[in-house]
């Protein structure tokens, strides 16, 4: 099947893989944003404790969405993996540091002898999920506006300034894309507890972040959106990398798929938004989420596809990334083709996992006793 196929349509291929791998870990930060809630939502230790267990019932997903992402990058478009991570490393120990002490959390926040203490633990709940999602962001946006490095023939990278990768913040558009995910993975944490936690207090008061938190996120994505669609882009061609206008813009005009799925993408996140506040419901974690997938999705899209340069040399232009350049052999590529046919099994696995986990609601009186909880 796969033999079938032209190198490009390969690239392309495991373009759009990146693409949704990078799409579901943004809609499952809403891990991240919930652990920045903690104390906003959680007014006692019991709740706080609800709430920290209904999100360590997922905090792995995230985590393994994030390395399979990483995996899948590294795989398909390793000269990107050797230039970013090669390159940008500071960034990337920083986003590393704060995934880890998630990580350590989750694992030793009630463990007899913690001496460190449970609140020690819950600021770097705090802490992963305000820094990670922002950095994150952050780095994704260079995407769109480049990155201070070169290659030379060996395409060894290096990089023009001492910050490796921190100099991102310099640039606004950047910082709002990463303000954009944090303030989203907070109303998307809102959102969760709602749907999974049996707690008219914590309801009430996750409802408020909602839309306390949603103001600043459309704010924030607006400007990047309005921003990146009326900016220069860079665009590359049988000569070279070149600037040409509005080229995200016209990416999605030239691809109206694209175009499509970032409307209803939008659309779901506003309505999901919408119904928790007006009709208090407690299913709008699936409308924003899916909504997530599809905005995020799209924008990868139009940063990759459609001749465009996915990452970009702020310095030497030529130096630029693209899914062509950066690419493994056509023969990787066809090989890891055939393994990606064992995605949808995943997901379904996920999914069924996932159902099982929030099959009853979380509430007080089972977190009263200290065996029905692990965190």
């Amino acid at each position: 099947m796969f033999e079938n196929l032209s190198y490009l349509a390969l690239q392309q291929y495991w373009w759009v893989i990146i693409s949704l791998l990078g799409a579901l870990f943004v809609f499952l930060t809403f891990v991240q944003g919930g652990q920045t809630l903690l104390y906003t939502i959680g007014k006692t230790p019991n709740e706080r404790t609800m709430l920290v267990n209904t999100l360590g019932r997922k905090w792995e997903f995230t985590f393994t969405t994030l390395v399979t992402f990483g995996g899948a990058f590294f795989a398909s478009f390793p000269l990107f993996y050797a230039t970013s991570f090669g390159g940008a490393y500071w960034v990337w120990i920083a986003i590393l540091f704060f995934f880890v002490i998630q990580a350590v959390s989750y694992e030793f926040r009630t463990k007899p002898g913690n001496f460190l203490g449970r609140k020690t633990y819950e600021a770097f709940l705090f802490l992963n999920g305000a820094f990670g999602t922002i950095l994150i962001g952050t780095a994704v946006g260079t995407f769109f506006n480049g990155a201070e490095f070169s290659l030379n023939d060996m395409n060894n990278v290096h990089w023009e300034t001492p910050y490796r990768g921190l100099e991102a913040v310099l640039t606004f558009h950047n910082v709002a894309l990463g303000l954009s995910v944090f303030f989203l993975a907070r109303v998307l944490g809102a959102l969760y507890f709602m749907n999974s936690v049996d707690s008219a207090m914590v309801l009430e008061r996750s409802k408020r972040q909602v839309l306390l938190n949603a103001i600043p996120f459309l704010v924030v994505f607006l400007y990047f959106l309005i921003y990146l669609l009326l900016k220069d882009g860079f665009a590359y061609n049988a000569e070279g990398v070149y600037i040409e206008k509005y080229k995200y813009l016209n990416n999605l005009l030239e691809l109206p798929v694209v175009a499509v799925l970032l409307l209803l993408g939008v659309v779901g996140v506003l309505y999901g938004i919408a119904v928790a506040l007006l009709k208090k419901s407690t299913s709008g974690i699936w409308f924003a989420g899916g909504g997530t997938v599809l905005t995020v999705f799209a924008l990868f899209l139009i940063a990759g596809l459609n001749g465009t340069a996915f990452y970009p040399s702020a310095f030497e232009l030529q130096d630029s990334l693209t899914i062509e350049n950066a690419s493994s052999s056509h023969f990787t590529l066809k090989v890891m083709s055939y393994a990606s046919l064992g995605v949808p099994v995943v997901i379904a696995y996920i999914w069924w996992v996932w159902k099982a986990m929030n099959s009853k609601k979380i509430d007080e009186a089972e977190m009263q006793d200290e065996d029905s909880h692990a965190y």
